[in-house]
């Protein structure tokens, strides 16, 4: 572990602000709290930039990034429309090679999901598939998407996904649509079963599905999968099935790694209906810092924070979407005094019911 961290600070857009702020809070506490020197560098972007500076991602935030080690990232609204702003996340991701989208799906205690006891992990390849941006308008009626998959990036997040579920419960799967999309997902699927044969990780059990079936398993019995991996565009839809499952994208976080970097971002939109209204849930940009810290090195921050979350969960600090009236940033405040306390668990702060 490094004796100093940069990290850069892009609040985003609609109700990022807001739910980054809490997540600072926290931050501050965590810090204190275990020791950790950390230097928190704010820069601009996201579609509130378009009109000031002429995109969402200007040249001064990318030298911002450059320096830092990582990036705390709000949710950013992106324009739609032929010819419109690239997605600022996805200029990062490429920028930085940020090859594996990590997004945990795990059940918190006093929140109700369609499930209980889930704890799976989805690994979505980042720099390919249809979001490579091969996106173009022939004519008046006439559009073209190509999907782009390589055997070095498919190989890529395969190591990265065998290594987590040699971690975890041992066990892989691979989402796919082989069936018809023979050659990219075929080679996608055949990229990773070559990774899979290499003898540190015989003790991982891989099996596959196609992503149609996925969807459906996923609600059916979630407890069954551990780490699944898949390609950029099925991951995207997956992971948000995933978070609804365990309580909603309101606490559903996400990392996006690369060799010695990263971006850590909730899975959620920039709601821009709530914006300045103080009632969206800072959940999951406290869980993407928790695994801010745990990329750092920082497990028992990581531990910490978690218990601090479901305390916090447990003694009624709770926004609308997981059944109650809290504030974006009462819950935020209400996580960092438990994280302060040297026992996370015996807070002195007042129940909120």
């Amino acid at each position: 572990m490094k004796d100093r961290w940069s990290v850069a600070v892009l609040r985003g857009d609609g109700t990022g602000p807001e739910v980054i702020g809490a997540a600072l809070i926290v931050a501050k506490a965590v810090n204190r709290r275990f020791g950790i020197t950390m230097r928190f560098t704010e820069g601009k972007a996201g579609y509130n930039c378009i009109r000031r500076l002429g995109t969402n991602l200007p040249d001064a935030t990318l030298r911002l990034l450059k320096k830092s080690d990582c990036v705390i990232k709000g949710p950013m609204t992106t324009p739609e429309g032929q010819g419109s702003e690239t997605s600022a996340a996805v200029k990062i991701r490429k920028a930085f090679k940020l090859y594996a989208n990590v997004r945990p799906a795990k059940s918190l205690a006093g929140v109700k999901g369609i499930k209980d006891q889930v704890d799976m992990v989805i690994v979505r390849e980042n720099t390919e598939g249809m979001y490579s941006g091969f996106d173009v308008r022939v004519n008046d009626d006439t559009a073209i998407g190509m999907r782009l998959v390589t055997r070095e990036a498919s190989r890529k997040v395969g190591r990265f996904a065998l290594d987590m579920a040699a971690r975890r419960k041992k066990h892989l799967t691979i989402v796919h649509k082989g069936n018809i999309l023979k050659e990219t997902d075929g080679l996608f699927k055949e990229s990773i079963m070559e990774e899979a044969t290499d003898k540190k990780y015989r003790m991982v059990k891989v099996d596959d599905a196609h992503v149609d079936a996925m969807a459906q398993w996923l609600i059916k019995s979630p407890v069954n999968y551990d780490v699944i991996v898949t390609e950029n565009l099925f991951g995207d839809i997956l992971s948000d099935e995933a978070a609804e499952i365990v309580g909603g994208v309101g606490v559903g976080p996400s990392a996006n790694i690369g060799e010695g970097y990263a971006m850590f971002e909730p899975v959620h939109g920039s709601a821009p209906k709530y914006t300045g209204m103080n009632k969206m849930n800072p959940i999951a940009s406290i869980l993407s810092l928790k695994m801010m810290y745990e990329w750092m090195g920082y497990d028992e921050a990581g531990k910490a924070m978690l218990a601090a979350v479901e305390g916090a969960i447990g003694d009624g600090y709770r926004t609308y979407d997981i059944g109650g009236e809290s504030r974006c940033s009462e819950v935020g405040k209400a996580i960092a005094v438990r994280i302060a306390n040297d026992d996370p668990a015996m807070s002195k702060m007042p129940s909120a019911r």
